[in-house]
């Protein structure tokens, strides 16, 4: 038996569970409040509190899972979860749900766990789809939003939380003997990665755009059963099926954003995902009725879900390196973007009597994430066109309309001898060997001005005197109105199959 084809399908599995485990508290809230009274702030908090740590230890659980492997970390955090579980499924008071669920948070962290590990099975071609499949763990929400309210209504809600006792201790034994014990491991010191990577602003860009789709995913998760029940006054078991369809939608939407991702741009993709996050918010901002509710819910579902599979593909694109301490960052980033939203929520509510400045806010969130989109899509194009300049092994000279030298790549120097500060703001005419008539330059120029380009033999000359025939073409260069504002030459020396 392969054991590394078993790792997706266990660590996706895994996952279900242990989100299954994150949002207990908000999932079985209808019942809880029954038996320990809290006010709406209290509930805020009881319901917030798993995702703190949730977030904040996805950092070092993606570096541990570098170091030390998936099998271990996934077989160790669900043997601390053990006692958190139990711990909640005795509680009495708010202080106890508020100190089970913070440590209930480990459930929520084991995300990182999958998204450094799973890559490494797979071409990087792979990646999105591989990362989207793997998110499909977000289900483990629905199945506790969904079937722990079912369950409790039978046999209350204490014994129905440590069912989930049973379910850790079986997967706990399925990761020591079913886990990949040769997972490659990348043994970088963690002050290193961090030096690598804090100052480069796609990792803050990234961070935020996955603070905004899956804080978006966890707040509604969090926010919807209980909201559901008191502001449209729908029954327990309504409000937890309509939670359970919008984290299914999210979900199933997860991996097709990861597929997205493999196939096209995931800029592009990204910007129906702000976009459409943009006109949610504004949609649920009015406060709108059950049926329009209900559809701004599920715009959110798939423009977070897929924004959720898109994001972790620019991951490995920038930080390969660095994937486990970047995916843990990002991560974080998601999980603290679902802590805040129910807690403002709950604030605005006691202020204003509604929730419209926090749908306003997310909106206005999701338009900045979308102008980042656009900008980063066309910085990445720049870089993708300095990068060919750069790296192409003809050499490659840009003027102005005047003539003047303004860029040269390496090539250049090395053909010509010329370096880049000694070339920059010349005239190409420094290079002239002096053997074509004026009459040649002129017709070149005029099938420039014609054509739109040049092409042909010239003799030219190197810094150190030395007269060589190279192969040139000469192109305008022309903006998005038609005029042109610079010509790029690029050319090759051929003496040599001239002399041959």
């Amino acid at each position: 038996m392969d054991v590394r084809k078993l790792q997706l399908p266990l660590q996706t599995v895994s996952l279900i569970l242990g989100f299954a485990v994150w949002v207990i508290l908000s999932s079985l809230m209808p019942f809880i409040k029954s038996d320990i009274p809290m006010t709406p702030g209290q509930l805020s908090w009881v319901t917030a509190v798993p995702v703190i740590l949730g977030s904040v230890l996805r950092i070092p659980i993606g570096f541990w899972t570098n170091k030390y492997g998936a099998r271990k970390l996934f077989a160790i955090s669900f043997v601390l979860l053990l006692f958190p579980v139990y711990y909640v499924s005795q509680a009495t008071t708010f202080v106890d749900l508020l100190i089970g669920g913070f440590f209930l948070g480990i459930g929520g962290a084991v995300f990182s766990v999958g998204v450094t590990s799973l890559p490494k099975y797979y071409p990087k071609e792979k990646h999105g789809s591989v990362n989207g499949l793997y998110g499909i763990g977000n289900l483990g929400t629905a199945v506790s939003a969904f079937g722990a309210p079912v369950v409790a209504s039978s046999i209350g809600w204490s014994a129905t939380v440590q069912l989930y006792l049973v379910l850790l201790a079986v997967f706990v034994l399925l990761h020591v003997f079913l886990g990949d014990r040769k997972e490659p491991k990348v043994v970088t010191p963690v002050r290193e990665q961090m030096k690598e990577i804090y100052r480069n602003p796609r990792l803050w860009a990234i961070s935020l755009f996955y603070f905004i789709t899956f804080g978006c995913f966890v707040a509604f998760t969090i926010y919807l059963p209980n909201f559901l029940v008191s502001h449209f006054q729908l029954a327990k078991a309504d409000a937890g099926f309509r939670t359970a369809v919008f984290i299914a939608i999210a979900t199933a939407a997860r991996p097709v954003g990861g597929w997205l991702g493999d196939k096209f741009n995931s800029f592009v993709i990204l910007m129906f995902v702000f976009g459409g996050l943009t006109l949610s918010g504004i949609l649920l901002s009015f406060s709108p009725d059950i049926q329009l509710y209900t559809v701004g819910c599920l715009l959110i579902a798939v423009c977070a879900g897929t924004g959720n599979g898109t994001i972790f593909k620019l991951v490995p694109l920038y930080f390969l390196k660095q994937a486990g301490i970047v995916n843990g960052i990002v991560s974080a980033m998601g999980g603290l973007g679902g802590f805040f939203p129910p807690l403002i929520l709950a604030s605005l509510l006691s202020l204003t009597g509604h929730y419209a400045i926090g749908f306003m806010a997310l909106s206005e969130f999701a338009l900045v994430s979308l102008v980042l989109v656009f900008w980063m899509y066309y910085q990445d194009r720049l870089h993708l066109a300095a990068e060919i300049i750069e790296n192409t092994a003809e050499a490659i000279v840009i003027t102005d309309l005047k003539g003047t030298i303004r860029q040269v790549n390496p090539a250049f120097t090395k053909v010509t001898g010329y370096t880049q500060e000694e070339i920059i703001g010349e005239n190409p005419r420094i290079l002239k060997s002096g053997k074509q008539p004026s009459d040649f330059y002129a017709a070149m120029w005029k099938t420039i001005k014609e054509k739109g380009f040049w092409q042909g033999e010239i003799w030219n000359r190197r810094k150190n005197g030395d007269e060589y025939l190279q192969w040139l073409t000469i192109s305008a260069i022309k903006n998005d109105a038609g005029e042109v504002k610079h010509y790029a030459g690029m050319f090759s020396d051929i003496s040599e199959l001239r002399n041959k």
